[in-house]
């Protein structure tokens, strides 16, 4: 298939290197008598002859179905005879465009919808007129199949993760595809990336127990970091039977500052037990 489109694209770079070996005498006898016409009939046909390419175009002559020598012309002036010349206009102005969503399945069985947008200019007018019929559809058709080639031989994962380095692959073939076409491929960027509903919501859910998990680990931590504060505090009172009427007097303060209507007091269990005793 390849070798195929190759002698295509080659077809017409032979025809273009024919058109320099001359009209033929019957050619140039058209092409003399256009000329005598245009004398004859001047200044009106100054008007037919003249022609005006904007700075971003190019114009690609033909005479008598030949490609001038010389290339492309323009920007500017530039001077053809009726009847025998014409000429298409080439836009040399960067294009951009949207690549319809590709349903894609991906190395390890997952179906997504992926799209992107490609920016290609004409690099070279001669080319892009005379080996392809429409550049421009033929580079957007290019482009959803490279899509969907790159694409089928990733992962979903990779293609999560590494964008980037799938456009990079995408604008070098689609470049190399295209350069027998006049045609430079500037960027290529990959706009979204479409998961089934149902891979969402499993991933989701995966997503929602690692952080559970991080969550449940973080708790544990604290608890036991809790517990370690804990009984250094516990040692200090043990040293200091004072700091815990401290840590008494505290807690009160606090509990009043609250403004509540019920303070407990602690009182030891030896004390409740002589109470008790006294009662019975």
């Amino acid at each position: 298939m390849a070798d195929h489109e190759a002698g295509v694209a080659s077809k017409p770079r032979r025809a273009q290197d024919d058109s320099d070996t001359g009209l033929g005498l019957c050619g140039w006898i058209l092409v003399i008598t256009s000329l005598f016409l245009t004398i004859i009939t001047f200044p009106v046909s100054i008007w037919m002859c003249i022609k005006i390419i904007k700075e971003y175009e190019r114009a690609i002559i033909f005479r008598l179905g030949r490609i001038l020598k010389g290339g492309a012309k323009g920007p500017g002036l530039f001077f053809v005879l009726p009847c025998t010349d014409s000429f298409i206009k080439v836009d040399m102005r960067t294009i951009s465009f949207d690549i319809p969503p590709q349903e894609i399945l991906t190395k390890d069985s997952v179906t997504v919808n992926v799209d992107g947008v490609v920016y290609y200019r004409v690099q070279n007018a001669t080319l892009a007129v005379a080996n392809i019929t429409n550049a421009d559809s033929a580079t957007r058709l290019l482009a959803q199949t490279t899509l969907r080639n790159v694409l089928g031989t990733k992962n979903l994962s990779q293609i999560l993760s590494d964008r980037e380095e799938i456009a990079h692959s995408m604008q070098a073939t689609l470049d190399e595809a295209t350069d027998d076409w006049g045609i430079k491929v500037e960027r290529v960027e990959i706009k979204d990336v479409k998961l089934p509903v149902q891979l969402q919501r499993a991933m989701a859910a995966e997503a929602e127990a690692a952080r559970e998990a991080r969550a449940k680990v973080i708790a544990a931590e604290g608890e036991m970091n809790a517990s370690r504060a804990l009984k250094e505090a516990s040692m200090v009172i043990t040293e200091s039977p004072a700091a815990l009427q401290l840590r008494y007097l505290q807690t009160l303060t606090t509990i009043a500052a609250e403004k509540n209507s019920t303070i407990v007091f602690p009182l030891p269990i030896n004390m409740l037990q002589g109470l008790i005793g006294d009662s019975r």
